[in-house]
C-alpha cells in the first residue's frame, strides 16, 4: 500500500475540496496546484507550491497549458519499483505524485445551456483528462480522485492506514475515472458531430454514457437481467430525477410504464389523471373540480385494465383521491407531490410505489429536446423526441361542417392521449373523458371497433362522442365505424391517396373532420 507523500490537486468543482486538502495535510502530504485552485488553498491557509514553479515552466495562454510537462505525467506514470524509471525520474529532476484529485471544465453543463460553439471548445479540458489517464494507469501506485463525493472514502482509509491507499481502492477510483473521460470524450465527440456551419445534424458516430442508477430484479421478463441507467445531465422531469417516497424497488415494466404516464399527463394544464397499463392509456380524464373526479372518470373509462396499472397526476395528491386509489390494486402513482394524509394513505398498500418528480407542474413547456434510442440486432435507431404539437385552432377543417366549441374541446384531448396509445391508435373521448383505445392493431379499423367494444364492456356511451387517428385513415371504413359508434367529429393527420373519400365519408354523416398534417406513430 503506497503513502501518499505529495498530491496534485487542480479542481473545477471547488466543493469541499478546502477541507480535503487540509486533512491531506495533516498527513504531511505536500500539495501542488495551479490557478484558481492554489489560490483559494492559499487563502485558506494552506501551503501550497504552485506547479509552475515546481515545473520552471508558466502558465500561459490564458490557463490552456499548465500542467502538460514530463515533470507532471513522469510523476504520475513513473513505475516506482522499476530501476529505469527511477533513474529516468532522478536524472530529470522528477517526483513521485501520489495523489492527483482534479474534475474537469464542465463541458457539458455548457453545451446544456446553449452556448456558443466558441465558448464550448473553450471549456474542453486538455490537461484534466491527459493527467486522469496518466494516474488512473499507474493506480497501483496513484490515487485518483476526480468525484467530490470520493473525498470521505479517500480520508477514512487514510485514517485506518496511517495514510496509505490500498491498491484495490486504487483500482476502483480508477476504474471510476476512465468512466468520466470516456464520458466527457463522448460528451465532445457528440456535440462537434452535430454541429454544422449550416445546420444541426446527427453525428457520424454516436457514443452514449449513462451512469448506473440501480439493478433491476429482472428485465420485461424473469429471465432477463436488467439494470436502470440515467442520463448524466438531466435539465427536465423525468422517472430517472423522480423520489420513491414508498414501496419496493420498481421493476423494468414499472419504469417504463411510469414514463409514458408521466409524459402523458405532462400534456395538460387543466387537472388531469391518467391511467396506464403495458405502456397504454387505458384511462384519463380532465376536471374542473377536483383530482379525485379526474381519477374517478379516468378509472371508468378501463377498471378492469387499470388493475395493475400505473397512476399519473399532475396536481399534488390529496387524501380524497388517495382513498379513491388504495380501492383498486396500483403499480405505481406518479404525482407532483402528496399531502401527509395522503401519504399515509396509500402507505397502507404494501405494493404500491409511489414516485415524486420535481418540476411536471410545469407541463408540456418542462418538456426538452432529447434523442430517443432504439437498439436493434447489430445497430441503433435515434431520433429526436416526439414534440410535436398542432395548434387545432388553427388546423384546416376538410369537411363541410366545422367542429362546435365542444367538439373541438373533445378532439384536442383525443388528439392529445391519441399520441401516447400505441400505433395503430385510435382513441374516443370527450372534451373530458377518455371513452374507448384501440391499440396497437395491424389495421386502423380493427384498433377502432376494439376501442368502441372497451367502451361498450364498460358501460361508456361512444355516442357524441369524437375519434382520434395517430396517422391517416387509409379508407373510408375506419370513419364508417366512428359514425357508427355515434361519433361527430375526427381529427387526423391526412395524407393519404384516399383523403377525398375519407372526407366524402364524413360528409355523408354530418361528421366534422379536422386535419393536422402531422402524425404520432408509436411503435
Amino acid at each position: 500500500m503506497p503513502r501518499i507523500k505529495r498530491a496534485l490537486v487542480s479542481v473545477t468543482d471547488k466543493g469541499g475540496v478546502v477541507d480535503f486538502v487540509k486533512r491531506l495535510t495533516g498527513f504531511e502530504v505536500e500539495i501542488l496546484s495551479t490557478g484558481g485552485t492554489a489560490r483559494i488553498l492559499k487563502e485558506n491557509g494552506v501551503e501550497v507550491q504552485d506547479v509552475s514553479e515546481y515545473t520552471g515552466f508558466p502558465e500561459m495562454m490564458n490557463g490552456r497549458l499548465k500542467t502538460l510537462h514530463p515533470k507532471i505525467h513522469g510523476g504520475l506514470l513513473g513505475i516506482r519499483d522499476d530501476e529505469q524509471h527511477r533513474a529516468a525520474m532522478d536524472e530529470h529532476g522528477i517526483l513521485p505524485i501520489d495523489m492527483l484529485v482534479v474534475n474537469l471544465y464542465q463541458f457539458e453543463n455548457t453545451v446544456a445551456r446553449g452556448a456558443s460553439l466558441e465558448e464550448a471548445i473553450e471549456n474542453i479540458d486538455i490537461g484534466g483528462p491527459a493527467m486522469i489517464r496518466a494516474a488512473s494507469k499507474n493506480y497501483p501506485y496513484v490515487t485518483v480522485v476526480t468525484d467530490p463525493a470520493d473525498y470521505r472514502i479517500v480520508i477514512e482509509e487514510m485514517e485506518n492506514s496511517g495514510g496509505e491507499i490500498s491498491e484495490k481502492t486504487n483500482f476502483n477510483l480508477a476504474r471510476k475515472a476512465f468512466s468520466l473521460t470516456a464520458r466527457y470524450d463522448a460528451a465532445i465527440s457528440n456535440y462537434l458531430g452535430s454541429v454544422d456551419i449550416e445546420e444541426k445534424t446527427f453525428p457520424l458516430t454516436y457514443t452514449v454514457q449513462f451512469q448506473r442508477q440501480q439493478l433491476l430484479r429482472y428485465g420485461e421478463n424473469p429471465h432477463q437481467k436488467a439494470a436502470f441507467y440515467r442520463d448524466i445531465i438531466i435539465d427536465q422531469p423525468s422517472i430517472a430525477t423522480a423520489k420513491q417516497l414508498w414501496g419496493k424497488e420498481l421493476s423494468h415494466n414499472n419504469i417504463m410504464d411510469s414514463d409514458a404516464a408521466l409524459d402523458l399527463v405532462m400534456e395538460f394544464d387543466d387537472i388531469a389523471c391518467v391511467i396506464l397499463k403495458h405502456s397504454n392509456p387505458c384511462g384519463a380524464a380532465l376536471s374542473k373540480d377536483s383530482l379525485a373526479d379526474a381519477y374517478r372518470k379516468a378509472l371508468a373509462v378501463d377498471s378492469v385494465s387499470a388493475f395493475g396499472g400505473i397512476v399519473g397526476v399532475n396536481r399534488e395528491l390529496d387524501a380524497e383521491t388517495a382513498r379513491e386509489i388504495s380501492g383498486i390494486f396500483t403499480e405505481v402513482v406518479v404525482a407532483p407531490g402528496y399531502s401527509g394524509e395522503a401519504f399515509e394513505i396509500l402507505k397502507q398498500k404494501k405494493n404500491i410505489r409511489l414516485l415524486e418528480v420535481p418540476g411536471m407542474t410545469e407541463g408540456r413547456k418542462a418538456k426538452k429536446q432529447c434523442y430517443y434510442y432504439r437498439r436493434v440486432v447489430g445497430g441503433l435507431l435515434l431520433q429526436e423526441r416526439d414534440l410535436g404539437y398542432v395548434d387545432l385552432d388553427n388546423a384546416e377543417v376538410v369537411t363541410k361542417r366545422p367542429p362546435t366549441r365542444d367538439e373541438m374541446d373533445a378532439l384536442k384531448f383525443a388528439w392529445t392521449v391519441v399520441k401516447y396509445v400505441k400505433s395503430n391508435a385510435i382513441v374516443y373521448a370527450t372534451k373530458n373523458q377518455l371513452v374507448g383505445v384501440g391499440a396497437g392493431q395491424m389495421s386502423r379499423v380493427d384498433s377502432s371497433r376494439i376501442a368502441v367494444m372497451k367502451a361498450e364492456d364498460q358501460g361508456i356511451s361512444t355516442k357524441d362522442s369524437v375519434v382520434a387517428s395517430d396517422a391517416f385513415f387509409p379508407f373510408r371504413d375506419g370513419v364508417d365505424e366512428a359514425a357508427k359508434a355515434g361519433a361527430t367529429a375526427v381529427v387526423q393527420p391526412g395524407g393519404s391517396v384516399r383523403d377525398k373519400e375519407v372526407i366524402e365519408a364524413a360528409d355523408e354523416h354530418g361528421m366534422a373532420m379536422v386535419f393536422t398534417g402531422m402524425r404520432h406513430f408509436r411503435h
